[in-house]
């Protein structure tokens, strides 16, 4: 069988092309560690991760000194295997962000090149269980927006047939996110979901007091109204409303999910491929959330989640956040409010190579030149 001979790694920093703020930060930069798998039958996959502005070179020198080196001579087919020695290799700095992020670079880039050699598309390979998501919408729904650009932005989602739009809350006082939100369900009518994210900003007295006010207005999901690692804040919180909890963006391990679907804490997971390390766990997460009947709706990275959704069935919806324009030469497949996994095989991420080398900020190779 085929062995890796040679990984490949270089770094992009894409500016987004809106501000996008919430209620406890802002998304400064997307540092984007993108990293090659060669094998010595000449076949390459392609991985990449992401942070919101922090963390990037950590992710780098991890890869560097110690994931990557560890991949040459291996069967590139073996993933479940190198998964598990990879985060064995890390465990004194498990679970966390920068250890999650760069394991997820290796395993998407495995997969890739798993697909690849099979010549099949990402979602026929884990399962094939749909063929397209319907779209809400995130990037018009930023914390500094003024309520009639949010209404209007809310609208023309609708117009394209996007089934729904997220709105950042957590302004000083509960009257403004109402107003907000108020103004938005007024224009778009009953037909079409509101979803709501607090960005971990509330205690648990805050959190219920908005809770109410989201119960009024048919609000679709209650996104991180908490601290993330507040499992029995969370599960108390779901406990009192009727509003879905939606959790997981911020997690990164399979048994923190676990920890949150055994005690009822959410009712929708939002696993990122990126923070939980990679499709390999991602795949873990998500079918355990169908044993539990909850659904899974990503969080960001819709280029790369389009295809993890469609190839699970309890996942109804994807999040549009666009971020990879500059660096690919085709975007993400969208026809009436739905998106479309790619059927060419791999990822279905069509990378524009020179784009990312002109714009790469530092790159290394580890085994043979």
């Amino acid at each position: 069988m085929p062995k890796i001979e040679r990984v490949e790694v270089s770094m992009v920093v894409l500016q987004p092309k809106t501000r996008r703020t919430d209620a406890i930060q802002s998304f400064d930069a997307q540092e984007t560690p993108i990293l090659r798998i060669y094998d010595s039958d000449g076949n390459v996959g392609s991985g990449y991760s992401y942070t919101i502005g922090q963390g990037g070179p950590a992710i780098l020198s991890l890869l560097k000194e110690t994931l990557a080196p560890r991949l040459i001579g291996r069967e590139a087919n073996d993933i479940e295997a190198i998964w598990r020695d990879l985060l064995f290799s890390t465990h004194a700095t498990a679970v966390g962000a920068i250890t999650s992020l760069a394991l997820a670079t290796v395993d998407t880039a495995l997969w890739d090149l798993k697909c690849r050699r099979a010549g099949l598309p990402l979602f026929r390979m884990l399962g094939g269980a749909k063929k397209s998501v319907p779209l809400y919408t995130t990037e018009g729904g930023w914390l500094h927006i003024e309520t009639e650009d949010l209404v209007a932005d809310a609208l023309e989602a609708k117009a394209k047939n996007f089934k729904g739009s997220k709105i950042k809350i957590g302004r000083p006082h509960l009257a403004e996110d109402k107003e907000r939100l108020s103004a938005v369900r007024e224009a778009v009518g009953p037909d079409y979901e509101i979803m709501v994210d607090a960005n971990q900003g509330f205690n648990r007295a805050e959190a219920m007091r908005r809770a109410a006010i989201l119960e009024e207005l048919n609000i679709a999901w209650y996104e991180e109204p908490l601290p993330a690692d507040d499992v029995l804040g969370h599960a108390n919180l779901a406990s009192s409303t009727s509003v879905p909890i939606a959790v997981g963006e911020s997690l990164y391990s399979i048994s923190q999910f676990k920890d949150y679907l055994v005690t009822g804490a959410a009712s929708i997971v939002q696993v990122d491929v990126a923070r939980i390390g990679g499709i390999t766990p991602w795949l873990k997460v998500a079918h355990m959330a169908e044993a539990f009947n909850v659904p899974v709706c990503p969080h960001f990275l819709m280029e790369l989640h389009v295809s993890l959704v469609c190839a699970i069935p309890n996942a109804p919806w994807l999040e549009f956040i666009p971020q990879l324009e500059l660096i690919t030469k085709s975007g993400l497949r969208i026809e009436d409010g739905r998106a479309y996994p790619s059927e060419e095989p791999g990822l279905g991420i069509d990378w524009d190579w020179e784009a990312i080398e002109s714009l790469s900020q530092t790159s290394f190779v580890v085994g043979k030149d």
